[in-house]
């Protein structure tokens, strides 16, 4: 494996930051109208090398993308050894504009220092190539990309590669993706983006962690734990019991791959408030959604069950959390939100009854993993034969999977990744992963590497981003659908 250092968690610099259309043509390789209109002076960046190195030096090559304008070929090269790139111009003329821009958030923005190695083709050259510059900062911005860009003499237009990066840390299709989400990672705050989509992003690492033997990322769990701890009502709680269940599965996950019990005992708190939800008097029983509401849904009661086995899995001695989690299920197996196609609606409407709305992806994934903790727990063989029928139903669900591909029901048409809804399917296929380790015969593993398949070929760009189309096409990244798509590459390599 490549080395992982580790870089230190201190807060980003300030960026300049890109016009949204263009930070989208940035990313594919392509003409840009205008660059940033100021820029400060380059500051060097040191990694195994300090930024400026002679690219006769470098140790590998690797042509990583490339971009044409007025018969030219701009391309970035990389140095993996090295961990550096530069750019080159071929079939150039005297006076072509050659540099590097230098990025820490995916193609976003890029910092005050780019342009780095802004250079000319001098007279009498056919070709030219910019000095060597590192692409991540360890020290301060964290994790970095290159891409190469030129402005042809006489032109009035710059062109752009798209952006890449060394396989530092990106040595398999997990470790790349997982990479590429860590540019959403802000250390100063110690979120993704979002509340509680920050819990589900950091699961993701965190099993990236323990799947691909990737360490290097280990520094977000105590960083996010120790910055948003009093975030809140302290200890990831807040009203909704929702939002606190995906913090005390992280938690939970953290706790498997530290073995700290600060994060167990958050854990536990976190079950705890979810518990004083539980409400008897209507419907007999479950969760409502929040403490300002009498909704009882899905999500909600899912992820109480998935905490409250997990948590029972991992404390000695234990009956209150195993108490909890069969009353749960035996609570939400006759709710009425199990619908008769085996696929899970939303919640209950008034009169205890199945709303019929809509039946969104997560909703028939984290039940999946609940029912896999809660066998561990009892050995319950029940449990697993009531999972395998909704995990069969939702994998040939063909409103869930038009074309064989998974599809979250009003999946966005538009670029980029907004919604809280583009986190969804890794969310599903998180619990469907634990359901298929579950099960001895591994009934999911061709579903989950076909989806993992189609996911490669049709909706990522050069960096190992992802969009919310998994059947394609690329139209942008955000952390919903980078998460969605690390969780996918963890089951499919698990």
């Amino acid at each position: 494996m490549p080395p992982t250092p580790q870089p230190a968690a201190t807060a980003r610099p300030r960026r300049r930051v890109v016009p949204a259309a263009l930070g989208v043509l940035a990313l594919i390789g392509s003409v840009v109208g205008l660059a940033p209109a100021a820029r400060a002076a380059n500051s060097s960046v040191c990694d195994i090398y300090c930024d400026a190195r002679d690219p006769s030096h470098a140790t590998s090559d690797r042509s990583a993308v490339t971009a044409t304008s007025n018969g030219r070929t701009i391309t970035l090269h990389l140095s993996d050894n090295d961990v550096m790139g530069w750019a080159s111009i071929d079939s150039s003329s005297t006076g072509d504009e050659l540099w590097l821009d230098r990025s820490y958030d995916g193609g976003r923005s890029w910092d005050d220092g780019s342009k780095l190695g802004d250079t000319w083709t001098p007279t009498g050259s056919a070709g030219w190539r910019s000095q060597m510059y590192n692409v991540d900062d360890w020290n301060n911005a964290g994790v970095g990309a290159l891409r190469a860009c030129a402005r042809t003499n006489g032109a009035s237009i710059t062109v752009c590669t798209g952006w890449a990066r060394v396989n530092r840390n990106a040595w398999s299709d997990s470790t790349a993706a997982a990479t590429a989400l860590m540019m959403d990672y802000d250390k100063g705050t110690g979120e993704f983006n979002g509340w509680w989509t920050s819990a589900t992003a950091l699961t993701s690492i965190i099993d990236n962690v323990r799947t691909s033997g990737m360490t290097s990322y280990k520094y977000a769990i105590s960083t996010t734990y120790d910055k948003l701890k009093s975030a809140q009502g302290g200890d990831f709680r807040n009203e909704y019991a929702d939002d606190t269940g995906w913090w005390g599965l992280a938690w939970v996950d953290a706790y498997d791959v530290t073995g700290d019990t600060r994060y167990l005992d958050t854990a536990k708190a976190d079950a705890d408030h979810i518990a004083t939800m539980w409400d008897s008097s209507t419907c007999g029983g479950g969760v409502v959604w929040s403490t300002n509401s009498d909704y009882k849904n899905a999500i909600s009661n899912e992820l109480y069950l998935q905490l409250t086995a997990a948590l029972h899995n991992r404390i000695s001695g234990d009956t209150t959390y195993l108490q909890r989690a069969e009353d749960e299920w035996s609570w939400f197996k006759d709710s009425g939100m199990i619908n008769s196609g085996n696929t899970i609606n939303d919640g209950l409407a008034s009169g205890c009854v199945n709303n019929n709305q809509v039946t969104w992806t997560y909703n028939q994934g984290v039940i999946l993993g609940g029912l896999a903790e809660l066998h561990r727990a009892t050995g319950d063989d029940s449990l697993l034969t009531a999972a395998r029928t909704l995990a069969d139903a939702s994998t040939s669900s063909s409103y869930l999977n038009p074309g064989g591909t998974l599809h979250e029901p009003y999946e966005p048409d538009g670029t980029g990744c907004v919604s809280n809804g583009d986190s969804f399917k890794g969310e599903y296929i998180r619990g469907l992963g634990i359901l298929n380790k579950e099960l001895s015969d591994h009934p999911y593993s061709d579903y989950l590497d076909g989806q993992a398949a189609t996911l490669k070929a049709k909706d990522r760009n050069t960096l190992a981003q992802y969009g919310p189309h998994w059947a394609g096409d690329y139209t942008g990244t955000g952390n919903g659908c980078q998460h969605s798509a690390v969780d996918l590459l963890n089951a499919a390599e698990s």
